[in-house]
């Protein structure tokens, strides 16, 4: 059977060895559900996962797919912007937190993150964390919204205090197309 590796790949499997059952998590952006719904399934029946993103479509499409997979009861799914996660969730109870920046799949691409809202939520994140907590991220760039999130995000990860958190960016350099990178965040490893 062959597998196909790409940035949401890597990011399920470094999720899948960090969040347990019972645990809190972080849909930062929700987009079509994919995260949410793997994170509901990781969570289980005790877990709870809070979703968020900015377009009404995205919230939609997020509470179906979790209503088809009977998840609905251990999700909140909100219509706001993940720099405001912090009103949702207390200071160190969060396992994990993923994000994925650029663009709703299969949506218009004049609606994108930004660096501002993107960085905040970041250091909003990273006072949620739980010791040991981890963040997940993957960076779509290019096309409208060209480069300048992609740049402003690497540069404020590489500055992020290494007695604090661990991260690790990951890029497909022998992919064509401005291929999404990988980053991940180790709160106090």
């Amino acid at each position: 059977m062959e597998m196909s590796v790409n940035a949401l790949s890597l990011s399920h499997r470094f999720i899948a060895e960090h969040v347990h059952e019972g645990d809190l998590c972080i849909d930062a952006t929700a987009g079509r559900g994919g995260d949410t719904a793997f994170l509901c399934g990781l969570v289980g029946d005790t877990g709870k996962v809070i979703a968020f993103d900015i377009q009404q479509e995205a919230v939609d499409s997020t509470r179906t797919l979790l209503e088809s997979k009977g998840f609905s009861d251990r999700a909140e799914v909100h219509l706001d912007s993940h720099s405001n996660m912090d009103a949702y969730a207390q200071p160190g109870t969060v396992s994990c937190i993923t994000y994925n920046f650029g663009w709703l799949p299969g949506g218009s691409h004049d609606i994108f993150t930004r660096a501002e809202t993107s960085i905040a939520a970041i250091e909003k994140g990273l006072a949620l964390l739980e010791p040991l907590g981890v963040m997940s991220l993957c960076i779509y760039y290019g096309r409208e919204n060209g480069f300048s999130e992609r740049d402003a995000l690497l540069e404020y990860l590489s500055g992020l205090d290494s007695k604090v958190c661990s991260v690790l960016v990951g890029s497909f350099v022998n992919r064509p197309s401005c291929p999404p990178i990988t980053a991940f965040i180790m709160k106090g490893r």
